[in-house]
C-alpha cells in the first residue's frame, strides 16, 4: 500500500485590496503634506491615526477624489481617477464624510441627503426618495427627517451626515473624525453604525482616538510628517509597546510620557529602568511609541 505524505494546510490567501496607492505626494508651499504615500486598503474598517497636521485629512481628500496629488497615483474599486471617466466612476462608488460637512442649517435632514443623492445623479424622484429614508433609517433618523439641521444635536448631525455618504451604498467610504465632540454614548452609537458600515465595503476611518481603532478596526495605519510610519494589525501597533511600560509611585523622569492613575501610581512609557514593574501595553501607548521613533528620526 503507498503511503502518501502528509501535507501542511495552505496558508490563507492575504484579503485582496480594494484601493491601493503608490507614492502620493502633496506640497503646500514649502510643506510635503504628503511625502510618497503608499497604502493598501482591504473589505472592513482601517483606522487612520496620526498627530494634527500629519497630512491625514489631505490624504482623505486625494482619495475622495476632492484634491489632485502632485505625484503618485491611486486606484479605487477598480477605478483611476487620473481619468476624466475613472474619477466619475469613483466618484459614484464611493462615500465621504469629511470633517466640516458644510450643512445649510435650514435644511431638513431629508432635504440635505436628498440634495446629496442628487449630486450622485439618482434622477428618478420616487426612487431616490426611498434611498434616503433607507440611509436615514439605517442611522435610525427617521424620526427627526423632518427636523431643520440646526435643531438637532451634535451627535445627529453627524449621523446625517453618515447617511449622506451611505446613499447609494458605496463600495468605498471615506471617514473624516466621525466621532469628534460627541459624548461618550453618542461615539458608542457611532461605533456600531461604523462597524456595520464595514461589513462588506472598504472604509477608512481618520480619528484620533485609539480607543476607537482598537473597537473597530482590523487594521491600522500611523501617518506622520506626511509619512506612513506603521501599518499593521491594532495588535501588532500594541506589541510594539511590549516591555516599555511601567508603573511606579511617582512619575520616572526618563519616561516619554507619564501620568497618574486613578489608583494613585504613575503610568510611565519609555525605557523602563532595570527592575521595573511593567504593565500590559495598549494600542495608545504603542502609537505614542512610533510617534516618539518618528520625532527622533525627522530630527536626526
Amino acid at each position: 500500500m503507498t503511503t502518501v505524505p502528509a501535507t501542511s494546510a495552505a496558508p490563507p490567501s492575504a484579503p485582496s485590496a480594494t484601493v491601493t496607492a503608490t507614492g502620493l505626494s502633496l506640497r503646500y508651499g514649502g510643506t510635503h503634506a504628503l511625502d510618497g504615500v503608499s497604502l493598501r486598503l482591504t473589505r472592513g474598517v482601517t483606522g487612520l491615526l496620526g498627530p494634527n497636521g500629519a497630512g491625514k485629512t489631505t490624504l482623505l481628500r486625494v482619495l475622495a477624489t476632492a484634491l489632485p496629488p502632485d505625484r503618485g497615483e491611486f486606484t479605487a474599486l477598480g477605478h483611476d481617477p487620473r481619468t476624466a471617466a475613472g474619477r466619475v466612476d469613483l466618484r459614484r462608488a464611493l462615500g465621504y464624510l469629511p470633517q466640516n460637512p458644510g450643512f445649510h442649517p435650514d435644511f431638513t435632514a431629508f432635504d440635505f441627503v436628498d440634495y446629496v443623492a442628487i449630486l450622485k445623479e439618482l434622477t428618478d424622484r420616487a426612487a431616490r426618495h426611498r434611498e434616503v429614508r433607507r440611509v436615514l433609517e439605517a442611522v435610525d433618523l427617521s424620526h427627526v427627517r423632518s427636523k431643520r439641521i440646526k435643531r438637532l444635536s451634535g451627535g445627529m448631525r453627524q449621523r446625517v451626515a453618515l447617511a449622506a455618504a451611505l446613499v447609494g451604498d458605496p463600495g468605498f467610504l471615506v471617514l473624516d473624525e466621525p466621532t469628534v465632540g460627541l459624548d461618550p454614548e453618542q461615539r458608542m452609537r457611532f461605533r456600531e453604525l461604523i462597524a456595520a458600515a464595514g461589513e462588506g465595503r472598504t472604509v477608512l476611518l481618520s480619528t484620533h482616538q485609539t480607543e476607537d481603532v482598537a473597537m473597530l478596526c482590523h487594521r491600522v495605519l500611523v501617518l506622520a510628517h506626511g509619512r506612513i510610519r506603521f501599518e499593521g494589525t491594532p495588535a501588532e501597533l500594541t506589541a510594539r509597546a511590549a516591555g516599555r511600560v511601567w508603573s511606579s509611585p511617582e512619575r520616572d523622569p526618563g519616561a516619554l510620557a507619564g501620568w497618574r492613575t486613578g489608583a494613585g501610581s504613575f503610568r510611565n512609557v519609555g525605557d523602563p529602568p532595570e527592575g521595573a514593574d511593567l504593565v500590559e501595553p495598549t494600542l495608545e501607548d504603542g502609537y505614542l511609541l512610533v510617534l516618539d521613533g518618528t520625532d527622533r528620526e525627522v530630527r536626526a
